[in-house]
């Protein structure tokens, strides 16, 4: 789906993230749900922040590629010449920094996460894969529980 460039845009897309999770199964509340939720925000507000060209919105794609098990996460902006650090170089912001803590979180929440440039026209993807288990239980989620 395509959202507008702003902080309401990307709040739209957070939503709309949580409602078609528990659609699929992934219940509010639960473990994979509330870290595929932060994830989607930390990417969409990136966009916001970093990738946002006036008048142009940002996509988000969000799918199961391995069912039961892995939501992969897709944000791409429009603009050029700025991208994110790549996984293997990215590094904690110091003490007096004011930002720079998003994709930490993305890191420690993501099974894994990446970016490449858009194909053909200006832009960024940056994707994140999710786990769909509890870790807890092991259990995947929206799997019934057998009371007894």
């Amino acid at each position: 789906m395509r959202f507008t460039s702003t902080a309401r845009g990307a709040r739209l897309a957070r939503r709309l993230v949580g409602h078609r999770l528990d659609a699929w199964g992934v219940p509010y509340g639960s473990g994979p749900h509330e870290a595929i939720v932060l994830v989607v925000a930390e990417l969409t507000a990136n966009a916001v922040r970093h990738g946002h060209v006036p008048g142009r919105d940002f996509d988000l794609c969000l799918r199961v590629v391995d069912p039961g098990r892995t939501v992969r996460i897709e944000v791409t902006d429009n603009r050029s010449g700025r991208v994110p650090p790549r996984p293997e170089e990215l590094c904690a912001p110091g003490d007096e920094d004011t930002g720079g803590r998003g994709l930490l979180l993305v890191a420690g929440l993501a099974t894994r996460w990446g970016w490449h440039p858009r194909p053909d026209t200006p832009g960024t993807t940056v994707w994140a894969e999710c786990a769909l288990r509890e870790v807890r239980t092991g259990r995947p989620a929206g799997e019934a529980r057998e009371h007894g």
